[in-house]
């Protein structure tokens, strides 16, 4: 790596979906529980070129993330916006409405990608299969209507993958699925490959766990960066769509300074070989 100051996320490379958008391959997430600061949102569009932003209804924090955007003057065009469908809100009627309360609360007329957020629908009574076909239709139609210009899930594996394929008529857009180097679900990555869903990699860092690796602390001193630029460079040199969250700005900076070097292959398996099956989030492996 040279010592000169890397590329910032503005030269951002871009994942292609199935059907033609283009979704930048590293974006900033958000959570709940502190997991959100309007100062850092700003900093990161404003400074660090960051266009693609992941929040959810379960986070709390559309409304603010709405004023940050207004307020940092990037065109909405220039934006890859996603939010999540919490499954209290799954159902076709119920579905809807929260698509549009979320575009409403972010203060945006679409939203460029939609995701059911779990797929355990916490509905008594009906099977999670039957919800989440319902739910999936109420998405598709609003993917037909212009309101998602993508639809997707998060923590799917395969099983409800494909009860979804075989319920629906659109195939996801996206899986959003816990990745970093203890959890690595290449089954899942393939299969997604294999049906033209692009994958997509939540706590990259594995909410600090990667950051003291003695394997990762090597490679960072050996590329002269951080552990956490190589937690991250890896994840997308995998061709994973990353979004690391951070409220703090010089995280953020150095998050989206991920483009100025690359890992040689020997490093990429290295990392490879960390897996341990551990989950920093939730494990949805019993989830029927």
């Amino acid at each position: 790596m040279t010592s000169a100051s890397p590329p910032s996320i503005a030269t951002c490379p871009t994942v292609p979906l199935s059907n033609g958008l283009q979704i930048p391959i590293l974006g900033l997430g958000t959570s709940h529980q502190g997991g959100y600061s309007q100062q850092a949102v700003l900093f990161a569009l404003r400074e660090c070129g960051v266009r693609h932003i992941d929040t959810a209804r379960r986070y709390g924090c559309e409304e603010q993330l709405g004023v940050a955007v207004r307020e940092s003057g990037v065109p909405r065009g220039d934006l890859w916006l996603t939010s999540k469908l919490w499954p209290l809100d799954y159902g076709y009627q119920s579905a809807k409405q929260a698509c549009r309360d979320s575009c409403a609360r972010l203060g945006v007329e679409y939203l460029d990608l939609y995701l059911m957020h779990w797929p355990d629908c916490m509905v008594g009574g009906r099977s999670n299969r039957e919800v989440r076909a319902e739910t999936w239709r109420a998405l598709e139609e609003l993917y037909n209507e212009g309101v998602c210009r993508a639809i997707g899930v998060s923590n799917f594996l395969v099983h409800h993958l494909e009860e979804l394929k075989e319920d629906g008529s659109i195939r996801p857009h996206v899986n959003q699925v816990e990745f970093h180097p203890f959890q690595q679900p290449w089954e899942l990555m393939q299969y997604c490959q294999r049906e033209g869903i692009v994958f997509e990699g939540y706590c990259p860092l594995a909410k600090g766990q990667a950051l003291t690796h003695p394997k990762i602390l090597r490679l960072a001193k050996k590329y002269s960066c951080t552990p956490a630029q190589i937690c991250i460079r890896w994840s997308i040199q995998n061709g994973i769509v990353t979004i690391p969250k951070s409220t703090k700005e010089e995280r953020i900076r150095e998050n989206s300074q991920v483009f100025g070097f690359c890992l040689e292959a020997e490093d990429v398996t290295a990392l490879t070989t960390l897996h341990d099956g551990r989950h920093v989030s939730w494990d949805p492996t019993h989830v029927e």
